[in-house]
């Protein structure tokens, strides 16, 4: 996809993965994964992690921000090379 497709916002789909743009700088984009996301949950010296779908992160609020709650992807011109907005050759 080229760089002027974007805006915050779009749902996209790289490397096999669905992304929400979060920010359009000059040269890269900014991005959530919202496919589903990986919860870390530390209690008293003991770690787990969660896996939760889209739908339930979503609905628990983990994607709302600025700021957000998941880590954000940097995309440089390279990844953009294999950004889509179909799923289409990733499923």
């Amino acid at each position: 996809m080229e760089h002027s497709r974007f805006y915050i916002g779009l749902e996209f789909w790289c490397d096999g993965r669905r992304y929400r743009c979060t920010d359009v700088g000059s040269r890269v984009i900014v991005a959530i994964r919202v496919d589903g996301a990986e919860i870390v949950v530390s209690d008293n010296g003991r770690t787990e992690t969660h896996s939760l779908s889209g739908g339930d992160a979503e609905a628990q609020g983990w994607f709302s921000g600025p700021p957000f709650a998941v880590a954000e992807r940097v995309l440089d011109e390279y990844d953009l090379e294999a950004c889509s907005l179909e799923a289409a050759g990733w499923a």
